[in-house]
């Protein structure tokens, strides 16, 4: 069996009934694993068996329920489709609206000043009849789809309404004489719906503001050398291993290595990081982001869409396909909502009419007001609209969370994990303490021990280096350089012998550590790594070594425990050097001593309390990461980072998990108002509109006034999304 995953774009759909009506389809079709059709981004995510069903029987599965598909451009974004979608509704709501004012003045207007026009009701009849079948003719289409598939839907309420209100006044005009006619309620009806549609689209448009922004911050040209001669390109004709010039003040066209000079890179965009980085030779750069200050070379070794710019626009969109489990509710409630509202609609007509004995005209306007009211829109709209904006603010603070469902989970969490190196420390040995312990002065010391270290590759051997040339230490040459793995080095400097190494290396070289057995002992006691350097007879000095604690490490642990989450440390340093670093990250619970096959275990151990996230780097602490409820990898946008954990930080900094996780209980808080307010509304508004105030307050809901609600409890569920682009993390 090959397994696939393939993406449609999906054009037609009028409401999240089409999406649950397509998933449908595609989920009965023999060798279809997963399907998920979201509305919102008018995307299908499918997962199948190649085997069996090919894209072309995707794409007839489709078709045949009565919408368009095809297969997705990796150019196309949600972006470009809302403006299309837009565009289309704006011009049907010019038509529309060219007809429906002037029906509303004479049909209303006129009636309330009692002006009198000579064939009122036939210039209505003018007026209505396009809005009603060219205007509304989507309706009727998605009825039709609906009915053939043996489902309703929002616009199987609309083509009810509306035909009766319409027909009901043709019969009336021509064959009841002085009877009533409704032509402007329908064609006011459907005016008001489009209207809501635009208001609709527009605010969707704006949930992807994130989306679009990071689509804008991609340059359009790039300066290349060919030849030795400078080519002004588009970044689209930029190749792997193309050198690349980025001058002041101007954007990284794509992902490459420094070859030549230096500078200071805004990367803002990519990281969510506000300061400059500085950059030199061998230094990454990425796509899009802004150089502020030299000129410099790189070598291209991403272009198109493999650029981590492309790749995390590809992730966010990807994610706001993604459905939150929440997000069955409102399907479990959309799919049965609509029958119910026409059996409640049929029997208000039967209750005014029959049993109440009022006119005709006024039990067809209670049920239409029913038919109109109770669309289930908002309630469909609830959860994607919250996960869109949500999922998009994270991305431009460098949170990138994978889907709805990973919002969901990271908002349940009881524990999270923090691996040690480069997550809650800066995972670059430091040397934190020299101490100088004989009579020579520092700088002999520092030259000597500088000189040989400056000889090995060793982590720890680096940092002693690091730490001369920083005091601008002269080196001297070295001369019978040899290692010793697992122990230290040793070589003539100025043809005097020198040892650097482990209190190990001392021991097995007969040196005496009794001077200096308590400092070590203490230094360790902090978590530190001890380096002696010795001459042939003693210990002239030593190095304490730390990888040191991220300066946020302390505060994001507080914070998350103001939450109201246990955080735990794991590493595989020793007890004693494990606690000391938990004790200043602000940590209580700790696993010392595992290994990284090991990790996954202690996930598991917690995950028989609650749910738990492991934070790493995303290189080391695969299986741990995979394990974990919620996989947070910290890996500021390398490839590694961006593939792996339902969560993305692209900056490396501890207070970016408590960030994650505020960012979705913000989002699922309002999924859950969205939808508090959408079914409120129905179970609210159903009622008024059947007429039940009716008797106290003898007021009948028009249609219109309801048309003009339900299009606003859409539109106020997306307003009530995008205030989550303006609360603080």
């Amino acid at each position: 069996m090959s397994e696939s995953k393939k993406e449609l774009e999906i054009k037609g759909m009028h409401c999240a009934s089409c999406a649950t009506l397509i998933q449908k389809g595609l989920l009965k079709k023999e060798g279809v694993k997963d399907a998920n059709v979201n509305y919102s981004t008018a995307r299908a995510s499918i997962t199948f068996d190649d085997s069996q069903v090919s894209i072309p029987d995707l794409l007839k599965i489709v078709e045949d329920k009565g919408y368009s598909a095809s297969e997705l451009n990796n150019k196309s974004s949600i972006v470009d489709l809302h403006k299309e979608d837009m565009l289309k509704l704006r011009n049907k709501l010019f038509i529309s609206s060219l007809f429906a004012i002037p029906a509303f003045i004479i049909g209303m207007v006129f009636m309330w000043l009692n002006i009198m026009l000579p064939y009122s009701d036939y210039i209505l009849w003018i007026l209505a009849t396009p809005i009603q079948f060219y205007i509304g003719w989507e309706f009727y289409r998605g009825a039709w789809i609906s009915l053939k598939n043996k489902s309703a839907n929002m616009d199987s309420l609309i083509a009810l309404g509306t035909s009766a209100a319409y027909f009901f006044s043709v019969y009336s005009l021509l064959f009841l004489e002085n009877s009533a006619q409704y032509f402007e309620t329908s064609a006011i009806l459907i005016t008001l719906v489009i209207l809501g549609k635009y208001l609709e689209a527009s605010a969707k448009r704006k949930t992807n503001d994130a989306i679009g922004a990071l689509i804008n911050l991609a340059p359009k040209q790039a300066v290349v050398i060919r030849e030795d001669k400078e080519l002004v390109i588009s970044v689209d004709d930029v190749r792997v291993g193309d050198i690349v010039l980025v001058k002041p003040g101007e954007k990284v066209p794509v992902d490459g290595i420094i070859v030549e000079g230096k500078s200071s890179i805004d990367e803002s965009m990519i990281t969510g990081e506000s300061l400059p980085i500085d950059k030199e030779k061998d230094a990454q750069v990425f796509a899009a982001t802004i150089n502020r200050f030299g000129s410099f070379k790189f070598k291209a070794s991403k272009v198109g869409k493999d650029t981590t710019l492309s790749k995390i626009i590809k992730l966010v969109e990807d994610a706001q396909g993604r459905k939150a489990p929440i997000q069955r509710f409102a399907d479990m409630i959309s799919s049965y909502f609509v029958p119910v509202v026409i059996f409640i609609a049929i029997i208000t007509l039967l209750v005014w009419s029959v049993f109440l004995g009022k006119e005709f005209s006024f039990a067809l306007l209670a049920a239409v007001s029913v038919l109109v009211i109770a669309c289930p829109c908002a309630l469909g709209l609830a959860t994607p609209a919250a996960i869109m904006v949500g999922t998009g603010k994270g991305a431009k603070e460098g949170i990138l969370i994978k889907g709805g469902d990973a919002l969901e989970t990271t908002y349940k969490l009881n524990y999270v994990i923090f691996d040690k190196t480069g997550t809650i420390t800066e995972g670059r040995p430091v040397v934190t303490d020299f101490i100088n312990l004989s009579l020579l002065e520092d700088q002999e010391i520092l030259s000597a021990c500088g000189s040989l270290e400056s000889k090995s590759e060793h982590p720890l051997a680096q940092a002693v280096s690091s730490f001369v040339l920083e005091k601008n230490i002269v080196l001297a040459n070295v001369s019978e350089f040899e290692a010793d793995p697992g122990h230290g080095i040793k070589g003539l400097v100025n043809e005097k012998e020198y040892f650097v190494g482990s209190p190990k290396l001392m021991l097995k070289r007969n040196i005496s550590l009794d001077d200096v057995s308590k400092q070590v002992e203490l230094l360790e006691s902090q978590g530190k790594t001890v380096i002696l350097f010795s001459d042939s007879n003693k210990v002239l000095g030593l190095f304490a070594i730390a990888d040191k604690i991220r300066d946020s490490s302390f505060e994001a642990v507080s914070k998350l425990k103001k939450l109201g989450i246990e955080v735990y440390l794991i590493t595989g340093d020793n007890k004693r050097a494990a606690e000391f670093v938990a004790k200043q990250a602000g940590i209580d619970n700790v696993f010392s001593e595992v290994l990284p096959s090991e990790k996954a275990d202690y996930v598991k151990l917690l995950q028989k309390k609650g749910f738990v996230a492991m934070v790493g780097d995303g290189i080391n602490d695969a299986p741990a990461l995979a394990q974990a409820d919620i996989g947070i990898a910290m890996g500021s946008g390398t490839d590694v980072a961006v593939e792996a954990g339902d969560i993305v930080l692209m900056r490396n900094d501890p207070l970016q998990v408590y960030r994650a996780i505020v960012l979705s209980r913000k989002t699922m808080s309002k999924i859950k108002q969205n939808m508090f307010w959408a079914l409120f509304y129905n179970i609210l508004g159903i009622p008024i509109a059947a007429g039940a105030l009716y008797f106290v307050t003898g007021w009948l809901l028009s249609p219109i006034i309801a048309g003009a609600a339900m299009a606003l409890s859409s539109v106020s569920v997306l307003l009530n999304s995008l205030l989550l682009k303006y609360s603080k993390l």
